[in-house]
């Protein structure tokens, strides 16, 4: 299969800039994976295509605020450092601006100096080695000092921090927001789990290769990049109890789905896990427990599409996105969602 084959038309104004106001009056496009057939709602409205018995999937990572806007030293040229891994002993691998005057040895100062870095290193593909001096706990540092890392097309400032957020993120670690889980909030919660649905979380710490465009003309080439899951045993058993049953289990974005089906046994049963996964799902692989999926609307050519395309068919998403583009949805992180059962 061909990168080409999951490319669609997407006018540039509707790749939403800012967050909607409420975030359950997003839209839904519901897509049905055997006829194909799509209907629009509201996000509000989700309770009603779940049933009793059901569980839902959630992914609690939270984004560190990551990006941070400083100087170099001496001379006072403006910098960008933003945070990609924690290589341990107060050292980040990390995306560098501008990359020709941030070779080993360069010196950094950020905040008047309250947080200061050196490079101490660089690493295969550009990256560089940081090495930081702070007082105090990096977490509150960079709390107060970092910018959300928000993707490349958005244009617009982040005025409220928590809106690239979910209302149930709590393990901090992500480079980008599970940005399906952006629509809840805790009163649908609360009306879901009042219907009968299990709710159940797991943790994917979201890498800036989301974002990574697919340059192999052949989509088998891509070379996928890793990311950290944890499925907690209550959620295992919450999974292996509604397949039990007879219940539908349904992710709440592509990074919910990731960590359920790497780590998931042929027969779909699935047992508490942690670790590192670079699953690829494209057209052709077999689901293992995955039976309903909530998700944004995604970039052309993208591994998400793919992804999206494998569980619901290509012809049928790519005839739902042109749908959404003449109904004008909202596209990408900030945008609308779809569910597809």
């Amino acid at each position: 299969m061909k990168t080409s084959d999951f490319y669609y038309d997407l006018p540039q104004e509707l790749i939403a800039q800012t967050p909607i106001e409420k975030r359950d009056t997003s839209r839904l496009m519901t897509l049905n994976r055997a006829t194909g057939e799509v209907g629009h709602h509201h996000f509000y409205e989700l309770p009603d295509f779940l049933r009793p018995g059901d569980c839902l999937i959630l992914n609690d990572s939270r984004v560190l605020p990551a990006r941070l806007l400083g100087q170099r030293l001496p001379g006072g040229g403006a910098c960008e450092v933003l945070l990609l891994t924690d290589k341990g002993d107060k050292t980040w691998e990390c995306l560098v601006r501008p990359g020709r005057k941030m070779r080993t040895g360069a010196k950094l100062s950020f905040g008047n100096g309250e947080l200061t870095a050196e490079v101490v290193g660089e690493v295969e593909g550009g990256n560089r080695l940081v090495r930081f001096d702070y007082e105090g706990i990096f977490l509150e540092v960079l709390e107060h000092l970092g910018k959300m890392p928000l993707p490349p097309y958005i244009k617009e400032e982040l005025q409220d921090k928590e809106r690239y957020q979910t209302v149930y993120s709590k393990v901090l670690g992500s480079a980008a927001a599970p940005t399906a889980g952006l629509h809840f909030t805790p009163e649908l919660l609360e009306k879901i789990a009042a219907r009968g649905v299990g709710v159940g979380y797991v943790t994917l710490h979201v890498g800036l290769g989301t974002f990574r465009p697919v340059k192999e003309e052949e989509i088998t080439d891509h070379e996928m990049h890793s990311e950290f899951c944890t499925i907690p045993p209550e959620t295992a058993e919450l999974i292996n109890r509604t397949k039990k049953s007879g219940g539908r289990v349904i992710c709440v974005g592509t990074t919910s789905c990731r960590t359920l089906e790497s780590w998931a046994a042929e027969d779909g049963h699935m047992e508490p896990k942690s670790g590192w996964t670079n699953i690829y799902i494209y057209p052709g692989y077999r689901f293992k427990v995955m039976d309903g999926l909530v998700t944004n609307f995604h970039l052309p050519e993208s591994t998400l599409i793919m992804l999206v395309s494998a569980f619901a068919g290509r012809e049928h998403v790519l005839a739902a996105y042109e749908e959404a583009v003449k109904e004008r949805y909202r596209f990408f992180s900030f945008g609308d969602a779809m569910f597809i059962s």
